[in-house]
C-alpha cells in the first residue's frame, strides 16, 4: 500500500510577487525644516528636479529597450523626527508646487510607514536580516550590530587594552572590500532612550529603497503596499494618512526593477550610508528570484547586488542669503 501524505497548505507560506514597474523615480525626500522654508523653498526643489527628471526618463527607456517604458514617481514626507502642519495643509501645497514644476506625484509616503506600517515592524523586521561581513583576521571583539545599533564596512581601529600596561600601537580601520586604499565607514542605525526605539534615517532609508524595489515581504505577503486615494480632502492628522498612498489612479505600479533618487547634496553621505546597509542585508531570496525571473522574461538588465539597483542624482541647493549687515 501507498501512503498518503496531507500537509496543511498554510504550512508552506507561498511569497506574492509584486507589480513593477522599470523604474521608480523619486522627486523628493525633503525634511519639516525644509517645508518651514515656505512654498517658495519646494518650488525651488521641484524646478532643480524638473531639470533631472528627463534624463532619468531617458536612461530608464534605453534600458527598458523597445516598447512603453514603465515609470512612477514618489514622494517621502518625513513625519517620523518631527511632524510639521497637518497633511491637510501640506500635501495639497506639495501638489501645487510639483504641477507648477511640471511634475506628476503618483504615489505619496509617510517615513514612519518605514518604521511600521499596518501594525507590522518594517524596521525591525529588516533589522533582523542585518549579517555582518566580517573583516579579515578579526577576532569578535565588537559585539554584534544587533547589540551595539552600529554597522560598518570593515574593521574599526582597535583601541587600547583594558589594562594599563598594555599599551596597542595605533593601526587604521581597514575597509573590507577596499581597492587599493581604505573608505572606512560606521553607521549608527538606532538608538534607545527611556525604552523607546528611534530608528536611524539611513536605516529607515535602507528600509525605503527595499519597498521601492519590491523585496519586502511579511510571511511571503507585500507589505507597505500603496492605497488609492478617494479624491476627498486629506486627513488633519498624520497617523491618519496612509503610510503609502496612490495619487496618480492611472500610475505605474510602485515598486520597480530600479530606483532613481533625487534630492540635495546634504544627503550624499545619508545615502553612502544606506548602500552600505543594503549590502549587509540578507534579502528574502523568494522576492529576488521573483524579480530576477521576471526581469530575464522582459530581457530587463538588472544588478545582482541590490545596492546597485539605486542610483541618485545630488543637486547643489542655493547658497542661504548673506545675513543684513553682514
Amino acid at each position: 500500500m501507498s501512503e498518503a501524505v496531507f500537509r496543511e497548505t498554510s504550512a508552506e507560506p507561498r511569497t506574492q510577487s509584486v507589480p513593477l514597474s522599470h523604474l521608480s523615480l523619486e522627486l523628493g525626500h525633503l525634511y519639516m525644516e525644509d517645508f518651514e522654508d515656505g512654498p517658495k523653498r519646494l518650488g525651488e526643489h521641484f524646478a532643480e528636479v524638473r531639470i533631472w527628471v528627463e534624463a532619468a526618463r531617458a536612461s530608464a527607456a534605453r534600458r527598458a529597450g523597445p516598447g512603453r517604458t514603465r515609470i512612477s514617481t514618489c514622494f517621502l514626507v518625513d513625519d517620523y523626527f518631527s511632524r510639521f502642519s497637518t497633511p491637510a495643509e501640506l500635501v495639497p501645497l506639495i501638489l501645487k508646487e510639483a504641477e507648477e514644476a511640471g511634475l506628476t506625484i503618483d504615489y505619496l509616503a509617510r517615513e514612519s510607514g518605514c518604521a511600521v506600517a499596518d501594525r507590522i515592524e518594517l524596521a525591525e523586521s529588516v533589522m533582523h536580516r542585518l549579517v555582518e561581513s566580517p573583516p579579515p583576521g578579526s577576532y569578535g571583539s565588537r559585539p554584534p550590530v544587533s547589540r551595539t545599533g552600529w554597522l560598518a564596512n570593515g574593521q574599526r581601529s582597535p583601541g587600547r587594552g583594558a589594562a594599563l600596561s598594555e599599551v596597542t600601537a595605533w593601526q587604521p580601520p581597514q575597509e573590507t572590500a577596499a581597492r587599493n586604499h581604505s573608505v572606512f565607514m560606521d553607521v549608527e542605525l538606532w538608538t534607545d532612550k527611556d525604552g523607546r526605539r528611534l530608528w536611524s534615517c539611513p536605516f529607515l532609508a535602507a528600509v525605503w529603497q527595499l519597498a521601492r524595489l519590491g523585496l519586502l515581504r511579511h510571511l511571503g505577503e507585500p507589505v507597505l503596499t500603496a492605497k488609492p486615494w478617494d479624491g476627498d480632502g486629506f486627513p488633519h492628522d498624520w497617523d491618519r494618512l496612509p503610510p503609502l498612498l496612490q495619487l496618480n489612479p492611472d500610475a505605474d505600479p510602485f515598486s520597480a526593477y530600479r530606483t532613481c533618487t533625487l534630492m540635495p547634496n546634504r544627503f550624499l553621505a545619508v545615502e553612502d550610508a544606506v548602500r552600505l546597509i543594503l549590502d549587509q542585508i540578507d534579502v528574502d531570496t523568494d522576492a529576488l528570484e521573483q524579480i530576477d525571473r521576471r526581469s530575464r522574461g522582459e530581457r530587463v538588465e538588472v544588478p545582482a547586488v541590490v545596492a546597485q539597483r539605486a542610483s541618485y542624482v545630488f543637486y547643489e541647493e542655493p547658497a542661504e542669503p548673506p545675513a543684513e549687515g553682514s
